[in-house]
């Protein structure tokens, strides 16, 4: 059965292309034979973006999502048909030191590339990543998408805000933007090694216990990154459909797990016996946060295609190699 060629020769704009879920939509989109320019601000090494066979198909461009001339004049030179707005600053901790990079980031990066794709006349679909966290702590679970977006610390906020602000340019300049509303991904290749399954993989592959920062109670959504990537890619064929235009859409297993349950899980899958060590030390951070996905089931035709355990055994796979490769240190 030959491949869909929707993606063959399209040309496309990924910002957060070095990101866990950058690196994955890049590589399935350079393996759909579509022209992906990247936006690179920072060079990390490990990424995967840098394999070879993911880089040397991808056109680089050096800068990051604040610089609004550079947004312009990219999408202007390489003729951007599709936009993946995926840059973002994620870790809620660097977000509560560090607000106002944050909101720069996060909300000035979103409305430069919703501004610099108003003024091209060949941007047709813009997917931007918003999160679980845009709805704030909510009493009602689990989230819908008429849920209130209601953000109340500096990374919530700026996501909440970045939300808004895609609706704006909907509903002022009829911009083909939607917005995606994922629980938290998880996968090979994610580098933030203070969230909790990469995190605990790496601790049990050095025989440490794995550190649990909060209580261990909170219930969250865990969203395998291949899994992302095809909501990712389906959401964006489908907005040839206008009657989609300007919607958010959640995307999620709808099987909520507590983080000690999956940092237990994590550890069983790798057959350790190792204790987790809970510290009930996290501070802003929301109790309880999962949403449900009926609206990408019923006007997209979606569904999850990766249980936990797969996803997980396929990202503790990939760790186990990649800790591997760095075993053995040169001496100089």
């Amino acid at each position: 059965m030959l491949k869909d060629r929707f993606w063959e020769e399209r040309n496309v704009l990924i910002t957060g292309c070095t990101g866990l879920l950058g690196s994955w939509l890049t590589e399935s989109l350079v393996s759909q034979n579509a022209n992906v320019i990247g936006l690179v601000r920072d060079s990390v090494p490990k990424s995967r973006f840098y394999l070879p066979t993911i880089l040397n198909r991808v056109t680089v461009v050096r800068g990051d999502v604040e610089n609004y001339p550079l947004l312009e004049r990219t999408l202007n030179e390489y003729e951007i048909d599709s936009v993946f707005h995926l840059a973002a600053q994620t870790i809620v901790s660097l977000a509560n030191r560090n607000p106002v990079s944050t909101f720069k980031s996060n909300i000035e990066g979103t409305w430069n590339i919703l501004e610099a794709a108003r003024r091209s006349s060949l941007v047709s679909r813009i997917v931007v990543a918003s999160s679980d966290k845009a709805y704030g702590d909510q009493s009602i679970l689990p989230y819908d998408e008429k849920t209130p977006l209601e953000g109340r610390h500096p990374y919530d906020v700026s996501k909440s805000c970045a939300d808004l602000i895609c609706r704006a340019y909907f509903e002022t300049y009829n911009l083909p933007v939607c917005v995606t509303r994922c629980g938290n991904f998880y996968g090979g290749g994610d580098l933030n090694f203070n969230r909790i399954i990469p995190g605990t993989i790496h601790s049990v592959i050095h025989h440490n216990p794995p550190v649990i920062r909060s209580d261990g109670s909170p219930l969250r959504d865990y969203f395998y990154i291949r899994d992302g990537v095809m909501a990712y890619e389906l959401l964006a064929e489908k907005m040839n459909n206008k009657k989609i235009l300007g919607e958010a859409f959640n995307f999620s297993t709808e099987q909520p797990h507590s983080v000690l349950e999956i940092v237990q899980k994590t550890i069983d899958l790798m057959g350790s016996d190792l204790k987790p060590e809970v510290l009930k030390n996290t501070t802003n951070e929301i109790q309880d946060q999962f949403l449900s996905a009926q609206k990408a089931k019923k006007l997209l035709n979606w569904k999850s295609q990766y249980t936990l355990d797969k996803g997980l055994k396929e990202t503790i796979e990939w760790y186990t190699h990649f800790f591997e490769s760095y075993q053995h240190p040169v001496n100089v």
